[in-house]
């Protein structure tokens, strides 16, 4: 079994094309986790789409055939060439598989360094897949590790001692432009983490804030809970060019914000778009000043610096749990067979204690005595070769192992216990 990732994110792709290759609804993860878990070398899969990456992570039997067939499906549903996601995505295997999911969960290889959103965001895509019978053991045992290892490099480093995210970092660029915060009207469109913290920002800078969103019941909820005002979605088009800043992050497969119902205004806008796929198509020069993601990287670019002593503890945690993780996987692949040879022993011990009895040897009222002898002894000559067996860091102990209970099993078969002199005393006494 090995572990595969395929990997768009903004370190290798434009904004354009993660916009392609994003699964905003529910229906369209469904959609190509089934047709990933139909191929016959993948057999686990989860799929992570968020504003900053589009990733698949599986377990497969062979990472070349399953590679393969991953750019297939995504050529097909993007109309990307397959050439073109090749030179695009970074592509891991294996060990260098595993350090990646860490490393994304302990937000590493985000854009903002030690934002609070990934691990939510993993959690999610993992409980999708899993609730879905898309992915089983192996990848719920990979991402329990990784969230485990994501937790001790927030505790142990500085690194998001003071929670930053996209929203904030979003804030934080209109707050440059704009010379006082409290006479500005926003709209914020979205009731994601996202706009909750883009709303709760805002309100501490003393803007007038307004929610909106499809669903007008959350959208009451995330108003109710920061303090802002509500506004109907059918309302869009009459109230867009009223307010002077705008953030929008919804899971719309199509921009809800067009050159339609965009209008001249005498004052200078300043719009926001954190969604993926994007909200805003716009083209008009209307005194909008619009900010998408990928604008906000020479923000994040400081960040990067301020936070590189934490990263590099991080990463040295990191280490130190991607070796854990594959001791204890050596581990799960020992313990079944150092059952199976237990099982196998107490059963010839079994066997052993019932015919030696039955043959007459040892008196009836001994049957219990003679059983745990031969457990015993059994026990003790299996106690070192279990224990070397635990101990063992070979690569191939797995395999090692399999031989060698193959080969005890065979000899234990073959070998008929000889009667102690004890036993044959107690016999002539019979």
């Amino acid at each position: 079994m090995h572990y595969l990732v395929i990997s768009f994110s903004h370190k290798n792709s434009s904004i354009d094309i993660r916009e392609k290759l994003s699964y905003p609804h529910d229906s369209d993860m469904h959609a190509c986790l089934k047709k990933l878990n139909s191929s016959d070398v993948i057999n686990e899969v989860i799929l992570i789409s968020t504003c900053n990456r589009m990733e698949v992570l599986c377990s497969c039997s062979d990472i070349v055939g399953a590679t393969k067939y991953i750019f297939e499906i995504l050529s097909r549903r993007t109309k990307i060439t397959i050439e073109e996601l090749e030179g695009r995505a970074d592509v891991f295997d294996d060990s260098s598989a595993i350090h990646h999911v860490f490393s994304v969960a302990a937000s590493l290889d985000s854009m903002v360094i030690g934002e609070t959103q990934i691990a939510g965001q993993l959690k999610e895509a993992f409980r999708f897949s899993h609730d879905n019978g898309y992915c089983g053991k192996k990848l719920a045992r990979t991402m329990k590790s990784a969230f485990k290892c994501a937790a001790k490099v927030r505790n142990a480093t500085d690194i998001s001692s003071k929670p930053v995210s996209l929203a904030s970092v979003a804030v934080s660029k209109l707050k440059s432009l704009v010379d006082d915060m409290t006479v500005k009207k926003a709209l914020v469109i979205g009731v994601g983490e996202m706009s909750e913290i883009t709303a709760k920002h805002l309100m501490s800078c003393g803007t007038e804030v307004y929610i909106m969103n499809r669903t007008k019941h959350k959208a009451q909820e995330l108003a109710h809970s920061c303090g802002a005002k509500l506004i109907a979605y059918e309302e869009l088009p009459k109230v867009i060019n009223e307010f002077d800043i705008l953030f929008t992050a919804t899971s719309s497969p199509v921009a809800i914000i067009t050159d339609e119902i965009i209008h001249s205004c005498d004052f200078d806008r300043y719009w926001f778009d954190l969604a993926m796929p994007r909200d805003i198509n716009y083209h008009k020069g209307e005194r909008i000043n619009l900010y998408v993601i990928d604008d906000l990287k020479l923000i994040v670019d400081e960040n990067i610096g301020i936070r590189e002593e934490s990263a590099k503890a991080a990463h040295g945690i990191i280490g130190r749990a991607i070796v854990e993780f594959f001791e204890s996987l050596a581990s799960l692949d020992i313990e079944p067979i150092i059952k199976e040879i237990y099982q196998k022993a107490y059963k010839v011990a079994n066997e052993e204690s019932f015919r030696v009895i039955s043959k007459g040897f040892i008196p009836e009222q001994y049957e219990k005595e003679a059983k745990k002898m031969c457990e015993q002894a059994l026990k003790k000559f299996l106690h070192e070769m279990t224990r070397s067996m635990r101990n063992s860091n070979d690569e191939s102990v797995s395999s090692i192992s399999t031989n060698m209970m193959n080969i005890f099993s065979k000899s234990i078969d073959k070998t008929k216990l000889k009667k102690p002199d004890f036993i044959k005393e107690i016999s002539e006494k019979k």
